[in-house]
């Protein structure tokens, strides 16, 4: 449900050209996380709470201008230090009205559980020491996600059409907790999957395993990804590629570009200065190694460790342990969100496609990834161009039929075949030997028109092979590529191949959501 009420501000947010918003968790939120996560087993990560300030990303793109930004609605938290007693107070000191969420006082929730536990407990020492032990999270968390920005720095590099590389030769010469490992593992892998959902424990250790297990020879599967050895790395090296044999995304946008320019009101170069002018801030507060606290220790630890650094008294402790307890044995997984349910709250402006056929002029998100569009070049741009070099004009059956729709779907082996076979074929039709006899059944066209759009195919095969030899065939796999009706393969928009010189294609590698998920302070 939370995910679906950020998605409905971010819907609001995008109509009414809304940058960032003022959100009103308070510090009994913070307190009641805290134990809602330690009866949950969470890390040191997710005992850390709320941020002050995060993004949140649209899994919808509403126009054609967010195809180019995305810096998605910053949400500030400026009363993280204020009780819920201390807003009642400030409401009722200015006269302001209030809205009770009759729901809050069901015993059903575990929030609400928490909540009334908490506040039979509350006391002056209680609530600064069950804060002291959240603040010393948070500081733990900053200074682990700068950890993991280093190493990104350091070792990471992300490749225009859609795969990272790590450097593990040089990851491994730094002596750093597994801690900061798994976490940087996880933002990789849900960078490039674009997955919303966290990366679980289980699968951010296997991937840790491998990493730790230099050189790496062997090949892996997880979170929507695909980790093996980077080709003449000799293991020293592995690529991560989004895997299409792992559920993905499946969702694929089409929406129209806009025959005139209108852009809304652009708030997003204000918004970059406001992140930035946070970052520069945030970094005064990095803390030293030596100031953090729980880098070793696990969600069993925590509060052992905080009692033996005397943060927790042990009363606080015994009581913190007891509604950890208490929740524990209530814990009852949530009812999953019934398919459909979703999309009622969706853009109606946006059509999902489930075929993934594309029109001319029309605009695909596909699989989060790639922005991916195309059209027919003027007919008189084409016909001058290649009468300049005494040419006639090239024929336009061989690309699209009749429909005038492409199909979007990802590179598959036979495309690589039939890229190899067509940079060998011979100029003619007659001696062409198509795998899907596409072009032998070509209608309408005369033999030199046909011919000399072959031999601009063949050319661009030949360029094309040349390029996907630079990258590896498991990230090959997950390239879109457009197909018209029959199957034939028309275009690879990622490394420029196009069957036809009339087709103009184009593919941005351009994620949903940024690596690291966007700016986050946990001040």
């Amino acid at each position: 449900m939370l995910n679906l009420w950020y998605q409905m501000l971010q819907k609001v947010c995008v109509q009414h050209n809304i940058g960032v918003i003022l959100v009103a968790h308070h510090a009994d939120d913070q307190a009641e996380l805290f134990i809602l996560r330690l009866s949950r087993s969470s890390g040191v990560l997710g005992l850390a709470g709320i941020p002050f300030t995060s993004q949140i990303f649209s899994s919808h793109t509403y126009s054609y201008s967010e195809v180019s930004k995305n810096y998605g609605v910053l949400l500030v938290r400026p009363l993280m230090d204020f009780s819920k007693d201390d807003m009642y107070k400030i409401c009722q000191a200015a006269n302001q009205d209030w809205v009770e969420d009759p729901t809050n006082r069901s015993s059903l929730f575990a929030r609400n559980r928490i909540r009334m536990s908490l506040g039979d407990l509350s006391s002056s020492t209680f609530n600064s020491e069950l804060h002291a032990i959240i603040s010393a999270c948070r500081k733990t968390r900053l200074f682990i996600d700068q950890v993991c920005l280093s190493l990104a720095n350091w070792t990471l590099t992300i490749t225009d059409v859609g795969y990272a590389i790590i450097n593990l030769e040089i990851l491994n010469q730094f002596k750093i907790q597994d801690v900061c490992l798994a976490k940087f593992v996880t933002l990789v892998l849900q960078f490039i999957s674009q997955r919303h959902r966290p990366v679980r424990g289980n699968t951010a250790k296997l991937v840790l395993d491998y990493i730790q297990t230099g050189p790496c020879k062997t090949s892996l599967t997880a979170a929507g990804c695909y980790i093996c050895p980077a080709p003449g790395s000799k293991g020293t090296r592995c690529i991560v590629c989004c895997s299409v044999d792992c559920p993905l995304p499946s969702k694929i946008e089409v929406f129209h570009a806009p025959s005139y320019k209108k852009e809304r009101r652009d708030v997003s170069d204000g918004l970059e200065q406001i992140i930035n002018d946070g970052k520069s801030y945030l970094e005064h507060f990095i803390p030293e190694a030596s100031d953090v606290h729980f880098l070793d220790a696990t969600s069993e630890t925590v509060l052992d460790e905080a009692k033996r650094l005397n943060i927790l008294s042990e009363s606080t402790y015994r009581i913190i342990v007891s509604l950890q307890m208490q929740e524990t044995k209530l814990f009852k997984a949530e009812p999953k969100v019934t398919p459909g349910h979703e999309s009622k709250h969706g853009s109606q402006s946006v059509r999902t496609s489930s075929s993934g056929l594309l029109k001319p002029g029309q605009i695909c998100n596909y699989m989060n990834r790639f922005f991916i569009t195309w059209n027919i070049k003027d007919e008189n741009e084409v016909n001058s161009t290649f009468k300049a070099a005494g040419c006639n004009a090239f024929c336009k059956s061989c690309l699209l039929g009749c429909d005038m729709e492409l199909e979007v779907r990802h590179m598959t082996e036979s495309d690589w075949l039939y890229l190899s076979k067509l940079s060998k074929c011979s100029c003619t039709v007659k001696n062409c030997q198509n795998p899907r006899d596409t072009l032998a059944s070509l209608e309408g066209q005369t033999m030199e028109s046909t011919n000399r759009c072959l031999n601009s195919a063949r050319s661009s095969a030949r360029e094309a092979l040349v390029l996907l030899k630079l990258i590896p065939v498991a990230a090959r796999r997950s390239l879109p590529v457009l197909v018209n009706h029959q199957g034939l393969l028309l275009s690879i928009p990622s490394i420029r191949f196009s069957h036809c010189p009339w087709l103009v294609a184009s593919a941005e590698f351009k994620p949903m959501v940024p690596f690291g998920g966007g700016h986050s302070s946990f001040l």
